[in-house]
This record gives C-alpha cells, sequence and structure tokens, in this order.
C-alpha cells in the first residue's frame, strides 16, 4: 500500500474500496473480501445506505480499529449545524464504530446555501476529537474559497468525480495549492469508455496489465486519492494490484491528454437534491 500524508498529519491510504451503489446485504461480504485482500480505507455515505454492512465487516474482519480508515459522509438533507451533528451520531450508531477517521460534506447543494454552517459542523466534531480528519465531496473552487474564508480547518481532502476523460485540472491546481487531497470517485470511469480506449489499452499491455490496473496507476503517480468500487471479488482484487509497477513519463502524458472534460455524475451546482 502506499500511503499520503494529509494537512493534518493523518496517514491515509491512497488507494481505497468504495461501496456507492453496493445494497448493504452485499456491502458486509465486499468490504470482508476487500479487507482480506489488502485494502485499509473503506469509503461510505449515508445515502449509500449501507452503512450497517460495513459496520459489520469491519467487526468481523479481527483487524485493529487503527489500523482502518473509514469514511462517511452528511447528506444534503441533513445538512445545517444541528442536523450534521446527529447525522453523525446516527452515522455511528449504523457503522458500529466510536469514530470515523474522514467525515465529509458529500455536496455542497449551493442553493441551499448551507454548506458553510455544515462544515462548522464537522469541524466541531474535529476539534472534539471525535473525527480524525474532515473534508467535502464535490466542492467546486468557488465553494473551497468560501470555507477557506469563513472557516478554520482546512478541508484534508475534496471526493470528486475524476478519471482521464475527466481530469479536473483546474480544480486539481487549486486544491494542490491549498494543501487539499484530491479523492476520485468513479476512478474508472464507472467502467465506461475510457477502459475501451486505444492509448491506455496500449500501455496496459505493455505492463501486462488490465486498463483499470493503468489507470488506477495513473491516478496514483498524480497524487491522486482513488477508491474503486466492486463487488465481483476477482476484480477486488484485481483493482489492488497496482503497486508493482509504475507508468513512465511518457506514458502519464499520453493518458494526461485523453481529457475531454466529460463528467457522468451531475455537476455539484446543478446538484439539488435532498
Amino acid at each position: 500500500m502506499e500511503f499520503v500524508t494529509l494537512n493534518n498529519g493523518l496517514k491515509m491510504p491512497q488507494l481505497g474500496f468504495g461501496v456507492w451503489q453496493v445494497p448493504d446485504d452485499l456491502a458486509a461480504d465486499a468490504v470482508a473480501k476487500a479487507i482480506e485482500t489488502g485494502y485499509r480505507s473503506i469509503d461510505t455515505a449515508m445515502i449509500y445506505q449501507n452503512e450497517k454492512g460495513v459496520g459489520k465487516a469491519i467487526k468481523d474482519s479481527g483487524i485493529p480499529r487503527e489500523e482502518l480508515f473509514i469514511t462517511t459522509k452528511v447528506w444534503n438533507s441533513d445538512q445545517g449545524f444541528d442536523n450534521t451533528i446527529q447525522a453523525y451520531e446516527e452515522s455511528l450508531e449504523r457503522l458500529g464504530l466510536e469514530y470515523v477517521d474522514l467525515y465529509l460534506i458529500h455536496w455542497p447543494t449551493p442553493n441551499f446555501d448551507q454548506y458553510v454552517d455544515t462544515y462548522k459542523a464537522l469541524e466541531k466534531l474535529y476539534k472534539e476529537g471525535r473525527v480524525r480528519a474532515i473534508g467535502v465531496c464535490n466542492f467546486e473552487i468557488e465553494h473551497l474559497e468560501r470555507l477557506l474564508a469563513e472557516c478554520e480547518v482546512t478541508p484534508v481532502l475534496n471526493q470528486i468525480e475524476c478519471h482521464p476523460y475527466l481530469a479536473q485540472n483546474d480544480l486539481k491546481e487549486f486544491c494542490t495549492k491549498h494543501g487539499i487531497f484530491i479523492e476520485a470517485w468513479s476512478p474508472l470511469d464507472q467502467g465506461g469508455e475510457v477502459l475501451q480506449d486505444e492509448i491506455v489499452q496500449k500501455i496496459a499491455e505493455a505492463h501486462g496489465k488490465s486498463p483499470a490496473q493503468a489507470v488506477l496507476r495513473w491516478h496514483l503517480q498524480n497524487n491522486t486519492i482513488a477508491i474503486p468500487k466492486s463487488v465481483t471479488p476477482s476484480r477486488i482484487e484485481e483493482n489492488f494490484q497496482v503497486f508493482d509497477f509504475e507508468l513512465s513519463a511518457d506514458e502519464m502524458e499520453q493518458i494526461n491528454g485523453l481529457n475531454k472534460d466529460r463528467r457522468k455524475g451531475s455537476h455539484p451546482n446543478e446538484m439539488h437534491m435532498r
């Protein structure tokens, strides 16, 4: 495993396991397989409705809690200072944990204009030692600028849709300048066209690796945290086998050149879902 050091000094595995769209009754087995494979960072969220399954896998794994890095998120309908504190308590209860390592705001939902108060609740949890780090998801530069101006604790990371067809270069540059890591959700373009791209396939073949492994290696060498998701045991293992090879500078540039600024998910300024 390769690790990054967040801006508060906390070390975080650079490759994690995501459970978006994994039903609760399947989450326990998927996370158990991931932990058995070697993953130590698990990313869930209240809205995924699988925190109980994730918690069961953690409990049953036998891995000491301090060796695991657990992330969950506050959903849009729970934003606001008091609501966020309550949402955190409820997530802990479902997970069966005394704390999470990283607590995130899931979306800025700027038209509701509650993300600053929500982040201040995260700051309270952090200052009380109830979470080890705090951050955000899907924040654009304008949202981050407001947090940096109105809040005290710089987010440790911004979890965003990011893959070779959506490189997010301007946002990455801003975050890097402020010591904020990028964490890529949908790092493999949801298993989409990027894995069929001739350049990706050629680079993967040159290393005796799959296109997915080549793309994950690209993320790691770009200093991005990645959280691929799968419920297929063989893919869970495959996605983890990315530490025994390196892409050359030329190969990195070739993949960098694939950017189309094409997203699969919602644009943060258009996500109004409660």
